[in-house]
């Protein structure tokens, strides 16, 4: 007989809270409400995030966004040209299978129960309530496995049921498009039944799929598709559906910018927040990140030169390389977009209580190892009010995003602008130029001008998502996507050191040239896989 054996993960919430770790038969599990109930939260648990968790690493330190501090981090595979198909990173294959597995095997063991023996419970019609979604829930959590496989591979094997080993080593790979249509039909055909919200359906039990996050995935996908990497031929339809997915969100009126940047992350209840991973309370992205020189840090992920350059100025709205910009190098953090405060820890930024020094000799910076190599430590998802502190340990929940509205109406500006312009809203009501001035007036930044030609607004709107969805991991896949992996190689950093007249002294630094091919483009398939199975074919160029 078949066991089933699951670890349910920390979450944020009474649906997806810890419990212990169970070793059952199948037909034990799925004879019992509440144990169904917690197999469809395994399930939920195996949603990835980027908490550190390629070798204790961010992905976006495989960006120009970031370099980590220890470079024996296998995240370094991403860019000194030894990745190949034998020595692989971050694959997701076998794990996103392994979670779309269990929701094929979820919903063909749920179909028709009833629940008889608690149908005298007084909660019962709530329950069956809720029962009656868990369908569309799990077939959304498929639906987001495909995408992570998509994004990574291209076109990957779509498996709707139950497989034997033999049957799984010998299945095809379906087209870019063919994924591409399945998730788009499954946000669809979910999105019909998901409610908006789970405050109306049973108190408390946030961290559900819901219609907007189905809508969201949708729409993501979609850009993705239109995107140059997938979309040669610059098919202006593609942009245009993915301009109608993320105009259906915005259009719910479910969701609205949250007042203050900083609180977008981290921020289970954020108006903002459409879908995201609540985390168990922990101290370890704060003791992975933590500047050197903290009790308990490490450094971690180091952002770069390349990631700062990208803030404007926030009086002019100018990139600091114009000359009208107003940017001095000699206060170079000094009237920057206010992002920058909230994404980075700079030199002399306070951070718990005490001035940051990155300085030749400075309370954070070398010769003390593990030293930021950029100049700079991250702020981002790192929670200050945390305390790694030997017997006095503080620990915080984290909220990993998903999808947030400011993605979608950034998405919604590229597909427009792709499709349109920056300024015709064509029949949908709002121009591309609108939904980013949306973006950029919350983070406090003056608005784009009208009379931008679409190319300099890709430009603009390029960088927008460079600096608004900073550490949420979408540099990674935005280079790619867009196919610009040769303009991302050279990392900088800066130099600060004291200037005996007072104040500070910086100059950019080049901390390392990285390796691309446009083969990284898409992950490499596992070798070990195409061993298994001699119907896959691998990805071109590995």
């Amino acid at each position: 007989m078949l066991a089933i054996t699951w670890a349910f993960m920390l979450g944020g919430c009474d649906y997806l809270d810890y419990d212990e770790s169970s070793y059952l038969l199948k037909e034990d599990v799925f004879n019992e409400y509440s144990r169904t109930k917690k197999f469809l939260a395994g399930i939920y648990s195996q949603l990835p995030d980027d908490f550190s968790t390629i070798d204790g690493a961010m992905r976006s330190s495989g960006t120009d966004e970031a370099i980590h501090v220890n470079n024996l981090s296998n995240v370094r595979l991403f860019t000194d040209g030894n990745w190949s198909a034998s020595q692989t990173l971050d694959t997701k294959w076998e794990s996103m299978y392994s979670a779309i597995r269990d929701v094929n095997t979820f919903l063909k063991e749920i179909k028709g129960k009833t629940w008889d023996e608690i149908k005298w419970n007084e909660d019962y019609d709530e329950i069956m309530e809720q029962f009656n979604l868990y369908p569309y829930e799990a077939r959304f959590l498929r639906a987001y496995f495909y995408f992570e496989l998509l994004k990574r591979y291209g076109g990957v094997p779509i498996v709707e049921t139950e497989l034997t080993e033999k049957e799984a080593n010998t299945v095809s790979r379906a087209s870019f498009q063919e994924v591409v249509d399945y998730i788009v039909k499954e946000c669809d055909e979910v999105s019909k039944v998901l409610p908006a919200s789970f405050y109306d359906v049973t108190a408390e039990e946030t961290g559900r799929a819901t219609k907007g996050a189905a809508m969201a995935l949708k729409a993501r996908t979609l850009l993705y598709a239109a995107s140059p990497l997938n979309n040669s031929a610059n098919a202006i339809d593609k942009w245009e559906s993915a301009a109608l997915a993320s105009k259906a969100i915005i259009d719910s009126a479910w969701y609205t910018l949250e007042g203050n940047y900083k609180d977008v992350v981290n921020n289970a209840l954020s108006p903002e927040l459409i879908f995201g991973i609540r985390q168990a309370e922990s101290a370890s992205f704060e003791k992975a990140n933590f500047p050197i020189g903290y009790e308990g840090g490490n450094t971690g992920t180091c952002p770069t030169q390349n990631l700062v350059n990208a803030y404007e100025m926030v009086a002019t709205g100018l990139p600091i390389d114009d000359p009208s910009s107003g940017y001095n190098p000699v206060f170079p953090y000094s009237g920057r977009d206010p992002r920058l405060n909230e994404t980075v820890i700079v030199n002399g930024s306070s951070w718990k209580g005490k001035t940051v020094e990155v300085w030749y000799g400075g309370a954070n910076a070398e010769p003390k190892p593990n030293a930021t190599l950029t100049g700079y430590y991250l702020k981002k998802y790192v929670i200050e009010s945390v305390n790694l502190e030997q017997g006095n340990v503080i620990t915080k929940r984290h909220n990993w995003v998903l999808f947030r509205f400011a993605e979608v109406l950034l998405n919604y500006a590229e597909a427009m602008n792709e499709a349109y312009g920056p300024e015709n809203a064509a029949t949908l009501g709002k121009t591309a130029l609108e939904s980013i001035n949306e973006v950029r007036l919350r983070a406090g930044m003056p608005e784009f001008p009208a009379g931008l030609t679409q190319s300099e607004f890709r430009t603009k709107l390029r960088n927008e998502r460079r600096v608004e969805l900073a550490f949420e991991d979408h540099r990674f896949w935005d280079v790619r996507r867009w196919m610009i992996g040769s303009e991302t190689t050279e990392i900088k950093g800066v130099t600060a050191a004291l200037n005996p007249f007072g104040g500070y002294v910086y100059e950019e630094k080049h901390v390392e040239s990285r390796i691309w091919d446009e083969r990284m483009n898409m992950y490499p398939i596992p070798q070990s896989e195409l061993y298994k199975n001699p119907n896959l074919t691998q990805n071109s160029g590995w």
